[in-house]
């Protein structure tokens, strides 16, 4: 049984959660609605997003922003504490880059001018 006062574990229990740590990556480039963290999430179902944003809502690392419109509008942001998952989650980008041999599909872009570029 993992230990309940390790901060590794601690963590590691908010964000293991599949899907959770790609929808930090995402709203780490700011405010996003429900329906643009599902297009940019493809193949998380509504039900799994709406579950792992309310997750994190609850610890904290998410914020809810309801605008009083007609059709409501709901944005989602992180809050400090989340923003403070950004620099694991760029050690991974970095990791699964020089280790694994992997882009993300938002740094294609940039690889390909800085390949045409060179």
């Amino acid at each position: 049984m993992p230990d309940p006062d390790c901060p590794v574990c601690r963590t590691a229990d908010i964000v293991c959660g599949k899907w959770t740590l790609l929808i930090v990556r995402d709203l780490s480039e700011g405010r996003s609605r429900f329906c643009e963290l599902e297009r940019s999430l493809g193949g998380i179902s509504p039900r799994t997003l709406s579950l792992r944003l309310r997750a994190l809502e609850e610890e904290s690392i998410v914020e809810r922003r309801t605008y009083p419109e007609v059709p409501p509008r709901v944005e989602y942001a992180l809050t400090e504490k989340g923003r403070a998952l950004v620099p694991i989650i760029d050690s991974m980008r970095t990791y699964g880059t020089e280790w694994l041999g992997g882009t993300c599909a938002e740094d294609r872009p940039a690889l390909a001018a800085e390949v045409v570029a060179a």
